[in-house]
């Protein structure tokens, strides 16, 4: 563990999880990179610093962040990247599947919210052995208007799940996604340091930051 901040995973009754993706269920850093590398080689174009696309949707940074994407439409790039993903299962974080699997088995309400698209998420899934009946609600890339850092995914995760946001926990890894789930009016919000070092996620607004799932565990089991 890295260390705690300002709060902890103790405390008020638990609403719900609100879970990000990747580099918090799944460690997938290094596969979303390797499809950059080959797209912007591809594309013949320089490669930029990669850490900016961490936590958003490529449509998102292709519209606003200056790079030699300028003037093309960031939705049709976003979708040439796709193909350059390499075929290959994302390895779980550790504690990941253990806090599906528990949050199912005890009836807390759980939701992924990803910058990813859906198929993204239930190859996610497998690499856990699990799948779409193991959470109660995905929000995707496509199911907002605006990705993160802006607070729609995780105001919808809430909303489709009928709980409060309060009392909800979400877990993040990028400072992107941290802003995200606080600007939703999640007051407990997790980070974790398989992208960002701790001292990231804690000046986004996590409350506590772990290299893992596992210290999370225990919450299920007291629902």
């Amino acid at each position: 563990m890295t260390g705690s901040t300002t709060g902890s995973t103790t405390g008020s009754a638990l609403s719900g999880f609100l879970l990000d993706l990747d580099g918090t269920l799944v460690d997938s850093e290094s596969l979303h990179r390797a499809s950059y590398e080959a797209w912007f080689a591809h594309r013949g174009w320089e490669l930029p610093d990669l850490a900016m696309f961490t936590g958003r949707r490529a449509e998102d940074v292709f519209a606003v962040e200056p790079g030699p994407w300028s003037g093309h439409d960031p939705v049709a790039l976003a979708r040439e990247v796709v193909p350059f993903v390499p075929d290959e299962p994302p390895t779980p974080v550790l504690g990941a599947r253990d806090l599906l699997l528990g949050a199912r088995a005890t009836g807390v309400p759980l939701a992924i919210v990803t910058s990813a698209g859906p198929d993204w998420v239930e190859r996610s899934l497998r690499a856990m052995a699990l799948d779409l009946d193991s959470v109660d609600v995905v929000v995707t890339s496509r199911d907002v208007a605006d990705g993160k850092p802006h607070p729609a995914g995780y105001a919808l995760a809430c909303e489709r799940l009928h709980i409060d946001p309060a009392h909800a926990l979400a877990a993040e890894d990028s400072p992107a996604g941290v802003r995200a789930a606080r600007g939703a009016g999640v007051r407990r919000v997790v980070g974790v340091a398989t992208t960002h070092l701790a001292a990231r996620l804690e000046d986004a607004g996590a409350t506590e930051v772990h290299d893992d799932l596992r210290p999370l565990l225990g919450l299920v089991a007291r629902g």
